[in-house]
């Protein structure tokens, strides 16, 4: 599953994708448009380790739904991971088994520089 979760609307993941330079086998999955499936969230939590891993804790729902202010279990994260498009931290690769979570410019760098030496 060589895949690219990301929002269409989001300029950091647009230009994550510009720099990335991503080979065309990589399928573009659009979060809003196309809601992950309980079956692709799994595979992602087996490759991230955790469903908290996968969970964007800056998201808006984040505060106005109080969650900030409650110990979340795993099944917690995995019930709002599915529920919501926005609770996934972005954008999310999956290239030769390996994640890349996020948009820190550690994580891009990081991906980039495997898809370079796994092209």
């Amino acid at each position: 599953m060589n895949t690219f979760f990301h929002l269409k609307s989001c300029s950091t993941c647009s230009r994550i994708i510009k720099d990335l330079n991503l080979p065309r086998h990589v399928i573009m999955h659009e979060i809003k448009s196309e809601q992950i499936s309980e079956k692709q969230l799994h595979n992602l939590k087996d490759l991230a380790g955790s469903y908290e891993a996968l969970f964007s804790k800056r998201a808006q729902l984040y505060k106005s739904e109080g969650l900030k202010d409650k110990t979340l279990t795993e099944d917690d994260f995995k019930y709002y991971l599915l529920k919501h498009y926005t609770f996934l931290k972005r954008p999310v690769l999956v290239y030769k088994n390996q994640i890349f979570i996020g948009n820190s410019a550690k994580t891009v760098e990081a991906a980039k520089a495997f898809i370079q030496t796994n092209e």
